[in-house]
Formats: C-alpha cells, structure tokens, sequence
C-alpha cells in the first residue's frame, strides 16, 4: 500500500545544526499519513523551534525527563514513546549522541528513549569532516551497524563549518526513503532480485542532434520507489528522464542512451534477476549511419536511412529462466487488449501493461495512468489513478498472481 498509515514514526533530535531540515522530514512523513511524535535534546532547542515540529507533527513535543510546570512536575513516559513506536529516527546524531548511545548514557529524555527501543532504530550521523572521520566516530557507527541498527552515510559537500567533505546529514527525502523501506518492506518482496527499464532512449544523428520521444519516465520511477519501499534489490536501467529519485535505498542506477546501450545493461544482469518490469519507452529506430561531427544547413538536408533497434522485452523475455517473470508495457495509439496479448505471447512476457497514447489521463504525458493488465489468464483493468497507485497496484497484483 503506498501509505504510511497506521505506522508511528519517533523522531529523536539532537544538537547540531542539521536539525533545522527535521520539518522538511516530518512533512513528508505526514503526507504518507504516519503518526510522528517529536522527542528533543536540550541542545536541539538551540536549532529547530519546537512550535514549528508541534505544528508540523500535530504532536506535542517533549523535551526533558521530567516536564516542570508552573503547576505540576510530571515524569515523561520515556518507556511509553519507545513501545509506541514502530521506528525509531534520530537526527542529526552528533557525535556526542552516538557516544552515548554505544555506551549507554542516558542523560536525556532522547537517550533514555533509545535504551528502551524495541523497534528498529535509523541513524542520520551529522558533523565535521574531521569529527565524522575520527576512529572513535567510525568505531561507534560500525558498532551500531553491528547491532543490527540501520546507519545511513553521511554525504559529501559544504559543511557550518566553512570546510566541506564527508559529514552532512543524509538530506530529509532520503532519511524517508529509508524509514520507509524499513516499515514497509514485505516478505514476498524482500531480497527479490529485480531489473526494473525506464525512460525515453536517445539515438544520435550527429555530435550534437539525436531523435527521441516524450517519455518522462515518472512511470518507472513510481516503480523504483515502490520496490525500493517493498525491500526488492532493484537494478534500475533508465534512459535520460526528466523524473527520477535519487538516493533510494536498495537501487543500483545504471544510466543509458541507446536502445543498444540499455540491452547490453540489461542483458548484463538478467540472468541473476527473479522479476523484470520493462517500462521503458525504446525508440524502435535509429540512424543506420552516425554523422560524424555536427551536420551545417551548408551541407543540405540531413537524409537518413533507418535500421530497426533491438527488441529488448522480447530478446530478453524469450531467453529467461523457468524461475523467472518478465512484465512488459504495451503503448498504443487505440485500446487494443488483442494486440496486447499478441505481444505477451511472442515475446514470451508474463503479462503486459497495457496503456494508450494519447489518453488525456494516461500515457507518456500525465501524471495519471489508465492501465490493464493483460495476460494469458485474462485481464485485469485498473481505474484512472496515480502512477505511483498503479505501480503500487500492479506489484500487489504481480504478488497474488505469480508463484515465487
């Protein structure tokens, strides 16, 4: 399901100066409709106001141990958010916060929260270079790792500190790729091997010019994220999309040009693969001859002569395993489940996609798709929806339907 709700989500904040991008997480995590609740080191005060994550989150936040007030002292249920949550998030982590959490210091109402997780816990290390790379620093995080604990690594770039290097913290969006994948992962989907095409195919007619199509790729990448919520190992072979998420965790990117270029990529990896969804849109021609240099008005018109380029769903689909299931995307100009199935049957794919160019709710230029699938067994229409709900629709269905 491509939701969060129902899951709760603890985001612990210590002091560093990353702590001022924690609203940007807590935004995407309330639009997928988790519950999040904010616990916060003294020092993290100093970073990222409270009223701003309390509006964010919907949540009070909680500070200290013990909350104080003018009219009451009452001890804050450290125990109570632990068992509460199904994943547990801290970010920045300091250095100091990663001492202590290897150690056991519990000074804090973060720490004291953390000693008493049962849930699985993800890290977003954040400080200087020369901090980050420290053996002590390197030792902890190794130690975490070794726990069984989720450590994401810290990103290159320009540091509070003037320096720039390794230390950042992982940036909002990919901090939610990776809660994600932890609280969603399937046990139907995770460790499958998945080859996953997308995008348009660029074929060269000179040094500067080549022929294309409208592709934008948000097709294939409402599949990356999906399989890479779903705990699959995707190899994901794309073409130059103008869509595209970077950093998800579990994906290998493998960009291509050519239709050559993306058979030779995928041919490379398919025999390790249990499932493989082509959605890319390959050109089906290509210049039999490249101009060499760029071709000038003074030389005349550009005439050329085309040759056919590789049929990558049927070269692949006709060579897989017994153990293995091949999804292809059938576009055409007219609804046509007949030719759909003709195409599943001989280029030996287990079912084909089926969508329709020109549809002002489906196709190469919405956001939305109009789908069915088609396959021996049948078809199986899906309503107007979301590509990212017809990814997700379709996996579930790849899932109820193929024995693997």
């Amino acid at each position: 399901m491509n939701s969060l709700a129902g899951k709760h989500v603890l985001i612990g904040i210590t002091g560093g100066i990353a702590a001022y991008k924690l609203p940007f997480l807590v935004r995407l995590l309330r639009a997928q409709e988790a519950e999040v609740r904010i616990l916060m080191t003294p020092a993290a005060e100093d970073f990222v106001t409270p009223l701003t994550l309390a509006a964010l989150s919907g949540q009070p936040v909680h500070h200290h141990l013990v909350d104080r007030r003018a009219d009451q002292t009452a001890w804050n249920n450290h125990v109570a958010h632990a068992e509460w949550a199904d994943l547990l998030i801290i970010a920045p982590a300091t250095a100091n916060t990663l001492a202590k959490a290897v150690q056991g210091l519990c000074d804090n109402l973060v720490m004291a929260t953390y000693l008493s997780a049962k849930c699985p816990v993800l890290w977003a290390p954040a400080m200087d270079l020369d901090m980050y790379r420290h053996p002590a620093v390197r030792e902890n995080l190794k130690t975490l790792s070794d726990w069984g604990q989720y450590v994401l690594d810290s990103p290159a770039g320009p540091l509070a500190s003037g320096l720039s290097g390794a230390g950042r913290m992982a940036e909002p969006e990919t901090i939610f790729h990776h809660a994600r994948r932890i609280l969603l992962a399937s046990d139907y989907w995770k460790g499958k091997k998945v080859l996953l095409t997308s995008g348009p195919t660029q074929e060269a007619l000179d040094a500067v010019r080549y022929i294309t199509n409208g592709s934008s790729g948000r097709m294939g990448d409402a599949f990356a994220k999906a399989l890479s919520a779903l705990g699959a190992e995707l190899t994901w072979v794309h073409g130059p999309s103008t869509v595209q998420t970077s950093d998800l965790p579990g994906v290998q990117y493998v960009p291509v040009q050519s239709a050559d270029e993306m058979l030779e990529a995928c041919a490379a990896v398919a025999d390790l693969q249990d499932i493989m969804v082509f959605s890319a849109a390959v050109g089906d021609y290509k210049p039999a001859k490249l101009h060499s240099g760029k071709w000038k008005k003074a030389d005349g018109p550009l005439e050329l002569e085309w040759v056919e380029n590789p049929d990558i769903l049927k070269t692949l689909g006709q060579a897989k395993k017994p153990h293995q299931r091949v999804l292809g995307f059938a576009l055409e100009s007219e609804w046509n489940e007949a030719e759909a199935l003709r195409k599943c049957e001989s280029k030996n794919a287990d079912a084909i996609v089926l969508n329709q160019a020109g549809d002002p709710q489906g196709g190469m230029h919405t956001e939305t798709n109009r789908v069915a699938l088609i396959s021996r067994t049948g078809s199986t229409a899906l309503p107007v929806q979301s590509k990212e709900d017809v990814a997700w629709n379709i996996l579930n269905w790849m899932e109820t339907t193929w024995n693997l």
